[in-house]
């Protein structure tokens, strides 16, 4: 057995990225397309504008989706904890049109 740590590279082998971490991740995803699922279905898309360490989400230009038909817009929504998030992504794809068009 080796008594090299097991998340060092081999020798010679070329490094990636630095790890980051959650924290990192919604830093820069502040003021960014994203969708938030809750745990019941039910999805948010909108303007990522707070976040705090109880998964309280406070949400721009948001629309309400169930079972994927648009329910409800929404020019602010907050989303409190106890609603139980199960995921929040980025929308990678509006953001490479954003790139793509030099906005």
């Amino acid at each position: 057995m080796s008594s090299e740590p097991i998340d060092t590279p081999a020798e010679g082998a070329a490094t990636t990225e630095p790890k980051r971490s959650p924290a990192d991740f919604l830093k820069a995803v502040l003021g960014r397309p994203v969708s938030v699922r809750l745990n019941a279905g039910t999805d948010y898309k909108g303007v990522l504008a707070c976040l705090d360490g109880y998964m309280n989400i406070a949400m721009e230009q948001t629309e309400e989706y169930v079972d994927g038909q648009l329910k409800s817009k929404y020019g602010d929504c907050f989303i409190r904890d106890e609603f139980r998030v199960s995921y929040l992504e980025l929308f990678y794809w509006q953001m490479n049109l954003e790139v793509a068009s030099g906005n």
